[in-house]
């Protein structure tokens, strides 16, 4: 059985990025499937951890400082390109992630085109709020860049993107990425959900560990 892991994930993260990233090679050594899932994280915010946004105003908060200091070495080890932060953080990205909803029924065109948009945010500092940068990034890698702007547009688009940040809300999420692999109890069914790039060891055991199920 291949055990299926559903990653949520905002383009806005950097912390994203690097999950992003570092968990593609322990999926392919478990032999495991992603399902890349495409949310708003500043709907989760919203909902469930509006702490966050108290923290961001205090420039001088240690944690902050600290996890920025902690990212680029993060970013070192992974050898990954993190010019972070930029003129244009924060973005709202709503247009950036129903841009992914747009794709998500085509899982192999939507880690392309997030893969370009992670690298152009954080490697070429582009702004990802600008509608000219999406069509742009989206034709560079050989995707009708005015027509997947215009799906951004639609309802169902919208309607998607929504449902995705609701049900990562019911499910526990609270933050991006939020991971979730199958953990079979008693009665033969579960979940676990996992925070961020440091729990990836732990997305690795428990994979492992649905597998022996």
């Amino acid at each position: 059985m291949t055990i299926k892991v559903e990653f949520y994930f905002d383009l806005s993260s950097p912390w994203t990025y690097l999950a992003f990233h570092n968990i593609q090679p322990i999926i392919a050594e478990a032999g495991a499937q992603i399902i890349w899932k495409p949310f708003l994280v500043g709907g989760v915010f919203n909902a469930v951890n509006q702490s966050v946004y108290a923290a961001r105003e205090d420039p001088d908060n240690r944690k902050f400082v600290h996890s920025f200091r902690v990212m680029k070495d993060w970013a070192a080890l992974a050898g990954i390109e993190m010019n972070f932060p930029s003129e244009h953080h924060p973005v709202k990205s709503v247009l950036a992630m129903r841009a992914c909803c747009a794709l998500e029924g085509d899982q192999a065109a939507l880690f392309k085109f997030a893969t370009a948009a992670f690298e152009a945010y954080y490697g070429a500092q582009r702004n990802l709020d600008d509608p000219a940068t999406l069509i742009a990034i989206a034709n560079e890698i050989g995707m009708d860049g005015e027509e997947l702007a215009a799906q951004t547009q639609e309802q169902r688009v919208k309607d998607r993107l929504r449902a995705n940040t609701e049900e990562a809300i019911e499910r526990g999420a609270y933050g991006s990425p939020s991971i979730f692999v199958p953990y079979l109890d008693k009665d033969g069914k579960g979940e676990k959900m996992y925070f961020g790039n440091d729990q990836l060891p732990l997305i690795k055991r428990a994979i492992k560990l649905s597998g022996q199920s």
